[in-house]
């Protein structure tokens, strides 16, 4: 059930923000789930959507910017070009963005279209932290007080049904956030975003496309060590929110290509034996020196690989872009007309 929350937005001209939140109390009781069953699987993992709490979120902005990290500054590149195709006839529609963070990308689909066109338009961010809507929401009404927006707390991935559907709309998937998900779990999550698009909807989704091991291991491997203070901060948040004891000291950051899956994994290593406390579930947890927690795996994709998702998922692929490097493509995606129905 939602709760509606008024949030100040402190200089905008708008004196509030709707934000509905469809998490409340299960928030408490899905993250200590996850991680009783991620920290005693064999090979141990922690759900990578426990990446971004406030500081996260932070960390995630700086490694958009590094010189090693090239999916933003590509995707960014691509999205300057087409957005005017991208957001003609768009007005009395919504933006949905699924995983709301930094909000350039928006901002340059909004900066398409006059400002009297953008008072016809509502942004929907959604995500499972209420601070990154909240934060993300302010952000664009200061910028863009004309702009309606209606932020949504909630888990993407299974409460899709929560998303107004009144209004065509546009989902907005980028910064090849799908690369995280499983190749069943991609094809589950895309058919109930079909199921829940009607004919004038759209989906637009960020790719990133296999390429050297070199450089896209460099991306997630940066000279700075952002990436490595990113992926350790999870830690930080299980600290927060199951009252564990991680010191993140104990643990190295590790980041490697698999040819044999065309993708990067994430894992945090254990530099000495441990024992960590989760009081929060009544978890006490071991690892052996060596011993990692996969944190998160970010697949990169073929013309061919993007062409069988859409088409199990029931969409029809309706444009494609890329960098002339071809190193990142966002393809935009209807529901499929011999679907429908």
């Amino acid at each position: 059930m939602s709760h509606p929350t008024a949030v100040n937005t402190g200089k905008s001209k708008r004196r509030l923000v709707e934000t509905l939140n469809y998490l409340d109390g299960e928030y408490k009781n899905d993250i200590g789930k996850e991680i009783r069953e991620g920290l005693s699987a064999l090979q141990k993992y922690i759900p990578c959507k426990y990446f971004y709490d406030a500081r996260g979120l932070k960390l995630f902005e700086e490694i958009c910017q590094l010189p090693e990290y090239y999916p933003t500054r590509t995707e960014i590149s691509i999205l300057r070009v087409i957005a005017p195709e991208l957001m003609e006839t768009f007005a009395d529609k919504d933006i949905v963005e699924l995983g709301s963070g930094a909000n350039l990308k928006i901002r340059i689909l909004l900066d398409a279209v006059d400002k009297s066109i953008r008072a016809t338009l509502r942004y929907i961010p959604v995500d499972i932290s209420e601070s990154a809507v909240i934060e993300t929401s302010r952000d664009l009404l200061e910028r863009y007080p004309e702009l309606q927006v209606l932020g949504i707390v909630a888990d993407f991935t299974s409460q899709l049904d929560v998303i107004p559907t009144e209004r065509p709309l546009m989902f907005c998937f980028l910064g090849s956030t799908i690369g995280n998900m499983e190749e069943d779990e991609t094809i589950s999550f895309l058919q109930s975003i079909s199921e829940n698009m009607k004919t004038d909807d759209r989906l637009l989704v960020g790719f990133d496309m296999v390429k050297t091991r070199e450089t896209v291991e460099a991306a997630y491997n940066d000279s700075k060590g952002v990436t490595a203070e990113f992926n350790k901060n999870i830690l930080n948040v299980l600290n927060n929110e199951l009252n564990a004891n991680f010191d993140p000291s104990h643990f190295d950051h590790l980041a490697f290509f698999s040819e044999d899956y065309d993708r990067i994994e994430m894992h945090l290593r254990a530099n000495r034996d441990i024992s960590v406390k989760l009081k929060a579930i009544d978890l006490e947890t071991e690892f052996k020196k060596d011993e990692t927690i996969h944190t998160e795996n970010s697949r990169k994709f073929t013309g061919k690989s993007i062409k069988d998702l859409a088409s199990r998922a029931g969409l029809s692929i309706q444009n494609w872009y890329s960098d002339p490097a071809g190193w990142f493509s966002l393809v935009v995606m209807i529901r499929d007309p011999q679907r429908n129905g």
